[in-house]
């Protein structure tokens, strides 16, 4: 099954997070943490030390981070890049005693203040230089620790009000900062594939990459459709007014699902929550596209997730892990006996059965025009009342479930 389920552990949340919320004060206290909270390299060598106990003893075989979770920025630019090379140096010797690998890198292109009015769409070009120059050592790294894809998540990517923003002149910049990722990539020889992360709102009132179709349409207007595909956070497709499994599955039919950051959301709440993925149902979905396009590698199922506040003992970061793992292994089951079956990919293809042959076959080749359709349509008459049978398409679902 691990094939298939290639989970992973985000750094983050599980071991940055502190259970702060727009409301309140941070409720979690971790061992690995002193008690002023503070950042400094000595705590930074501390949280990934824990940080590998825990993936060992969870026994997942990946983990993910921003290069900004695991090393405290410096005072300088330089500064930064020495601190994270030292991080970097203890992961690598960790990784090599445990065998636990790094799915994806990433870079913290949002929390600093320079990047209030985005990073590469910043109206600044020196904040847009300094972007990229830690765009730039973020890849560095993730190659240095082997790792498998490098994401872009553009938190800060968009606008606030149209009004004082040139949106073409940002996306065109945007673009152009894409393509310098993926000739650095080439020239380190990085092999791993480059991911965007779609996301509606939050931070930023409007986000460019707001979902799926977006991002695939902003990659082939810009030619970079080649080069990226896309690491998918249900919590963002609902965020965006889709089901949850909605960007999955349209990313995976056009060739576009890379990875998933697997998570969930509170339908009650209005923003970006990142619960633990534990309702069988929706793991089916995800699996039963995953099985589709015949996996996920080099992605991976990353669980970009974070307790509660309220769930304050060290064992609910083991029990959320391992209930959002058994999910998704139910899932699994599920899609696999779905497929083997083959009952409801049955039902869908009599659905469509009209374009098997005849005109149907025609049009789905491509293979006709309007003129010749207008005198089918006149010759042919209409069948307004074919069921689309819903109901019994969830009915069957439910019983794999």
């Amino acid at each position: 099954m691990k094939d298939w389920l290639r989970f992973s552990v985000c750094f983050w949340h599980t071991f940055r997070g502190n259970g702060m919320d727009p409301f309140g004060a941070p409720t979690l206290v971790r061992p690995w943490e002193d008690a002023e909270r503070n950042n400094s390299m000595e705590a930074a060598e501390r949280r990934v030390r824990a940080a590998f106990e825990f993936f060992t003893k969870l026994g997942v075989e990946y983990y993910t981070f921003h290069t900004q979770d695991i090393a405290p920025e410096g005072n300088t630019l330089a500064e930064t890049n020495a601190n994270l090379d030292r991080i970097v140096a203890l992961c690598k010797k960790l990784q090599e005693q445990t065998g636990v690998k790094l799915l994806w890198g990433t870079c913290n292109l949002f929390s600093h203040p320079r990047y209030m009015n985005g990073a590469a769409t910043s109206p600044d070009a020196k904040v847009y230089a300094y972007a990229a120059a830690q765009v730039k050592k973020a890849m560095e790294v993730t190659k240095l620790l082997g790792g498998e894809n490098f994401v872009f998540w553009g938190g800060r990517e968009g606008y606030q009000s149209i009004l004082n923003t040139d949106v073409k002149q940002e996306l065109d910049h945007f673009a152009n900062f894409l393509r310098m990722a993926v000739a650095y990539k080439n020239e380190i020889g990085f092999g791993g594939q480059l991911l965007i992360e779609p996301k509606p709102r939050e931070p930023t009132k409007h986000q460019y990459d707001y979902d799926a179709q977006t991002v695939i349409g902003f990659l082939k207007t810009y030619g970079l459709d080649a080069d990226f595909k896309l690491n998918i956070e249900p919590n963002h497709t609902t965020l965006a007014g889709h089901s949850y499994e909605h960007d999955i599955h349209f990313a995976s039919k056009f060739g576009f699902l890379g990875s998933v950051d697997s998570n969930t959301g509170d339908p009650l709440l209005g923003w970006d929550t990142d619960n633990f993925p534990m309702d069988a149902k929706n793991t089916t979905l995800v699996m039963k596209v995953v099985l589709e396009q015949n996996g996920l590698a080099p992605g991976g199922l990353n669980f970009d997730c974070k307790v509660r506040r309220e769930s304050t003992d060290l064992e609910d970061m083991f029990i959320a892990h391992i209930g959002a793992m058994d999910a998704f292994a139910r899932g699994l089951r599920a899609a696999v006996k779905m497929a083997t079956d083959n009952t409801l990919p049955g039902m869908l293809a009599q659905r469509y059965a009209s374009y098997q042959s005849g005109i149907g076959a025609k049009i789905h080749a491509g293979q006709t025009s309007f003129a010749e359709l207008e005198r089918y349509a006149m010759e042919n008459e209409v069948d307004t009342t074919q069921s689309g049978k819903q109901e019994l398409f969830e009915l069957v679902f439910n019983r794999y479930v």
